[in-house]
C-alpha cells in the first residue's frame, strides 16, 4: 500500500470516528462544541485539559473511555483544567481520554412516565422499555418560579393521617419536613402520606436508601397509586453524583405536570442524604468544610431545590413537598436540620420516646407546626387544636408528678379533664401502614371522646400514665 493510500486509510478512518461520535452527541438535548484531553486522576474527579475556556460550573461532559461514553459534570474551573466528577462509580479513566463538553443536562418527561421507576439519568430501571420523551426538554437545574408571580397558598387538604389532619394541617403548595432520628419511622410515615388521593400525581425520589427497599416501598406502599407516580431512584450504592441528581431530576419531572396545572406531591427520602452528596462531591472537588463538616454549597444547594417547590404561576398546578430530614444523634438543632427547617412551611417532629412507647406514627403534636394551619383549619376546629395541644401539655409536663402520686384527682379541673381525655387522643392518633386513611379525623376523635365521657373516672386516675 502507497504512503499516499496509507494516509487515506487513516484518515477514512479518523472521519468515521468523527461521525460516530456526531450521531452519538446528535441528541438535541446536548450542544458539542469543545473537547480537551484527561490530564490528571485523583479519587473522586479527575482533571481536564483544553476545556476551561469552554465549560461551566455544573455542565456535564462525556468521557470516552475503552468501555464506551460516560458522563461527568464539573464541579471547579481553573485556568489551565476543569475539574469533573464522574456520574458512574468506578468509571475507568485513563490520561489523555477524550473528553466533549455537552452542557446542561436535561430530561423530557412525559404523562406516560406515570407508573415507571427511573434513574437519576432519567433512563428506566424497571424493565419495562424505553421511556417515550415529552416535546420540551428541561434543564434539571431549573430555577424556582419568580416570587412575586407565583399564586398564593389557599386550601389545605386532608392526608388521611389523623395526627397531621388535626394539629399540622397542610395545603396544596406547602412544603413540609418530617424530622426524626434513624430508625424511628420516617420512611413509614411517608408511605402513608404517598397514599394521599388528593393529588393528581405523585413522583418520589428515593435517595440513597437501601435497594431490598425499592420495590418494596413501590409494589406494597404506592400499590394502585402507582399509576399515577414516578419514581426516581438513587440507592446507597451509587455515585454520590448519581445521589445527587435524583431530587433534581424528580423535582423536574414534577414541574412538568404542574405546568400542565395538576396538583404534584413530591416526596424525598432524604433530603439529609441528598446533602451528604454534595458534601462528598463538594470535598472532592476541593471546596473547604464551614459547619460540622458541611461546604458552604450544601446550604446553596438546599434552598434551590426546596424553593421550586409550591405553587406555580397562574394558570398552573401546584407541588407540595413533604420530605424527610434525617437528624444525627437526635439533635435537631444540627446544620442541614436546621438549615431546612428555616426554609421550609412546616415541620413534624417524630419522638423517639413516642416510638419505643408503641405509639405510631410517633408524632409530637407539641413540636411539630404548620405555617399554613390556619389556612386549612376552620375557626372551630382552630379552637379545638389549641385546646387539645393546652390538655396534653398539662398532662405531659405532671408526668412525673402523678407517677409518684403527688396529685389528687379533683384539685385541678383542667388537669383532671387531661388525664380523662389525653389517653383518649393518643390511642385516636395511633395509626399504621395498614390502616385505611381516615376520611374524617376530627369524627373519629369526638366519636372516641364521646365514648370516654360516659365512663366513670378511674378513682386512680392521679396515678394513670399516657
Amino acid at each position: 500500500m502507497s504512503d499516499f493510500a496509507s494516509a487515506e486509510f487513516v484518515l477514512s478512518g479518523k472521519l468515521t470516528q468523527l461521525a460516530g461520535l456526531a450521531a452519538r452527541y446528535a441528541d438535541p438535548a446536548f450542544s458539542v462544541t469543545h473537547g480537551g484531553r484527561v490530564r490528571t486522576i485523583a479519587a473522586g474527579h479527575y482533571t481536564v485539559a483544553g476545556l476551561s475556556r469552554h465549560v461551566r460550573l455544573g455542565e456535564f461532559v462525556a468521557h470516552r473511555s475503552p468501555t464506551g461514553i460516560h458522563l461527568g459534570e464539573v464541579v471547579r474551573v481553573e485556568p489551565d483544567v476543569a475539574y469533573v466528577c464522574p456520574i458512574e462509580p468506578g468509571e475507568p479513566i485513563g490520561i489523555h481520554d477524550l473528553v466533549i463538553r455537552k452542557g446542561a443536562f436535561r430530561i423530557a418527561p412525559d404523562d406516560s412516565w406515570c407508573g415507571r421507576t427511573i434513574n437519576a439519568l432519567g433512563e428506566p430501571i424497571d424493565g419495562r422499555g424505553p421511556l417515550t420523551p415529552g416535546l420540551l426538554r428541561r434543564p434539571v437545574s431549573n430555577s424556582a418560579p419568580p416570587s412575586m408571580a407565583r399564586r398564593r397558598v389557599e386550601q389545605g387538604f386532608l392526608t388521611g393521617v389523623r395526627a397531621i389532619d388535626i394539629f399540622s394541617p397542610l395545603c396544596f403548595g406547602q412544603r413540609l419536613g418530617i424530622f426524626a432520628g434513624s430508625g424511628v419511622g420516617k420512611s413509614t410515615l411517608l408511605s402513608m402520606l404517598a397514599r394521599a388521593d388528593a393529588f393528581d400525581k405523585v413522583v418520589i425520589a428515593l435517595v440513597g436508601e437501601r435497594g431490598r427497599e425499592v420495590r418494596e416501598f413501590i409494589e406494597d406502599t404506592l400499590g394502585p397509586n402507582m399509576k399515577k407516580s414516578v419514581a426516581v431512584v438513587a440507592t446507597s450504592d451509587e455515585s454520590p453524583m448519581l445521589r445527587k441528581m435524583a431530587p433534581l431530576a424528580a423535582m423536574t419531572i414534577a414541574e412538568h405536570f404542574r405546568d400542565r396545572g395538576e396538583n404534584v406531591l413530591f416526596i424525598v427520602d432524604s433530603v439529609t442524604r441528598f446533602a451528604h452528596a454534595i458534601r462528598e462531591v463538594a470535598m472532592a472537588a476541593g471546596e473547604p468544610p464551614v459547619a460540622r463538616g458541611y461546604p458552604a454549597s450544601v446550604f446553596t444547594e438546599l434552598p434551590r431545590l426546596l424553593e421550586r417547590a409550591g405553587p406555580g404561576t397562574e394558570g398552573s398546578g401546584t407541588i407540595t413537598a413533604i420530605i424527610s430530614i434525617l437528624v444525627d444523634g437526635d439533635n435537631h438543632n444540627d446544620p442541614i436540620a436546621d438549615s431546612t427547617r428555616g426554609i421550609l412551611d412546616g415541620h413534624i417532629v417524630l419522638d423517639r420516646s413516642l416510638a419505643e412507647e408503641g405509639r405510631y406514627p410517633p408524632i409530637n403534636p407539641l413540636a411539630s407546626i404548620s405555617r399554613l394551619a390556619r389556612k386549612a383549619w376552620s375557626d372551630d376546629q382552630e379552637k379545638l387544636v389549641s385546646r387539645l395541644k393546652t390538655l396534653i401539655h398539662r398532662f405531659e409536663e405532671t408526668r412525673d408528678l402523678r407517677l409518684i402520686g403527688g396529685y389528687r384527682a379533683g384539685t385541678d379541673p383542667d388537669l383532671d379533664m387531661a388525664i380523662k381525655q389525653v389517653p383518649v387522643i393518643y390511642e385516636v392518633l395511633k395509626q399504621t401502614p395498614g390502616d385505611k386513611p381516615a376520611i374524617d379525623a376530627y369524627a373519629d376523635l369526638a366519636n372516641a371522646l364521646k365514648q370516654a365521657a360516659t365512663q366513670p373516672m378511674p378513682a386512680a386516675a392521679g396515678k394513670l400514665r399516657g
